[in-house]
């Protein structure tokens, strides 16, 4: 080995080092930041320990139980629910809950999946809440709520599915591809930077003007800044859900379990959500008992888009 090839190889490892150095700073400093203004103070609520991580939920109102479950996603919380909570709490004993992996929960490092899920809200029902309970739950989170009623249905009563996730979708399972993404996902810096940058403020705002607002007018910067909190706290044990989550390994096929509850669902969707009549007939199609209602003017999150109009929606199946 030559002199010339020594340096030019010291060289290389200095540069490498200083760049891995220097891209685990940029990742601290973006955890860092993003939590710095604690918008999801957890103190007023509390922490159930379950055997996979703690739970963070509040509790609040009176009457017949209700949970509501926010949206299977790294930047979600309950804070999905922040504007329909006090007039639910009216009539209601209301329940809402950062799922594991997700906001002021626990994050693991494991690999998330959809059994993952049913486990911990039955365990929440059973040893928590301590009877039936009403549910309302958004997007993929819809699935593993409709597993569990199907696995313990006297857990369960009457079930409002918000934009239930399009169920050809729920088709798509691991592959090769996926596999090494999530490989890639849980890499220890460049993973994480991965991260960060799909979970930017400047990302979530285009989920929010894209997807989950009709009206990006009644985007307030307040849900950008929460749900980018959100996604961060935790540091880089965030990435775990999101590496499950794009590595298919959170998917599975409800069909079955649609067809065989007895349980009554209902299915509520904003006008401006993509294939929505699509989605509605391909849970009712497999299920005509289901109900289902339309929140005009709204898209993905019509509980943070028009909350009154939720509300009366939710009030109005609980009190027939």
């Amino acid at each position: 080995m030559t002199k010339s090839f020594k340096n030019k190889l010291k060289s290389a490892l200095c540069i490498t080092a200083v760049t891995t150095l220097g891209l685990h700073c940029i990742n601290q400093l973006i955890f860092s930041l993003s939590v710095r203004k604690n918008r999801l103070n957890s103190g007023s609520g509390s922490f159930y320990k379950w055997r996979f991580g703690n739970i963070y939920y509040k509790k609040q109102g009176q009457g017949t139980p209700l949970l509501l479950i926010h949206d299977l996603n790294p930047a979600a919380s309950a804070y999905e629910w922040n504007r329909t909570v006090r007039k639910l709490a009216e009539n209601h004993t209301v329940y809402t809950i950062d799922l594991i992996g997700c906001g002021r929960s626990d994050k693991p490092k494991f690999t998330y999946t959809n059994y993952l899920y049913v486990q911990m809200i039955s365990d929440f029902i059973n040893h928590v809440i301590g009877h039936k309970t009403d549910v309302a739950v958004t997007g993929l989170s819809s699935t593993f709520v409709i597993m569990a009623c199907n696995a313990r249905p006297e857990l369960f009563g009457r079930i409002l599915l918000i934009n239930p996730v399009k169920l050809s979708n729920l088709h798509k399972i691991p592959n090769k591809r996926t596999k090494s993404l999530k490989f890639l996902l849980e890499a220890p810096i460049i993973g994480t930077l991965i991260y960060n940058m799909c979970t930017s403020s400047h990302k979530i705002k285009q989920l929010f003007y894209g997807i989950y607002f009709s009206n990006r007018r009644k985007c307030s910067s307040k849900n950008i800044a929460a749900y980018h909190e959100a996604a961060h706290l935790g540091k880089s044990n965030a990435k775990f859900l999101f590496s499950s989550l794009r590595g298919r390994f959170v998917n599975i096929n409800i069909a079955h379990a649609i067809k065989q509850i007895n349980n009554t669902i209902i299915l509520i969707c904003g006008t401006d959500v993509k294939h929505v009549e699509e989605i509605m007939n391909e849970y009712t199609e497999l299920n005509p008992s289901i109900e289902k209602d339309i929140i005009p003017n709204t898209a993905y999150l019509p509980q943070l888009e028009d909350p009154a109009a939720v509300v009366s929606q939710i009030n109005i199946y609980l009190q027939s």
